[in-house]
């Protein structure tokens, strides 16, 4: 994989409800990068993992959900690595949108 971009969500909404909205969220993570899709997700603990197919690409995604914010983590390919800053400044406006 190649550089992974790193994002931190903020919540005041506790460990057990942020799961619950994520859980029921997930599927509009996708809508981040345009054409993809998730195409897996499950949990294992307080870890949501999920991958997302974009541009015949997986992104591997991991977001450890805490008690006061989520830290997501998202390992983008190579060919996908020439956009992460714009990845990322979506991810920041739109992954809160899962908790809200």
């Amino acid at each position: 994989m190649g550089d992974p971009v790193t994002v931190n969500i903020p919540h005041e909404i506790g460990l057990t409800e942020a799961k619950n909205r994520i859980g029921s969220g997930i599927h509009t993570l996708s809508d981040v990068i345009p054409g993809a899709t998730l195409s897996d997700h499950h949990w294992q603990g307080d870890h949501m993992h999920c991958t997302i197919e974009a541009l015949g690409q997986r992104i591997g995604c991991e977001m450890q959900v805490r008690e006061d914010e989520v830290y997501g983590i998202f390992d983008l390919p190579p060919m996908l690595a020439m956009f992460a800053n714009k990845i990322k400044e979506k991810l920041q406006k739109e992954a809160p949108k899962m908790l809200e």
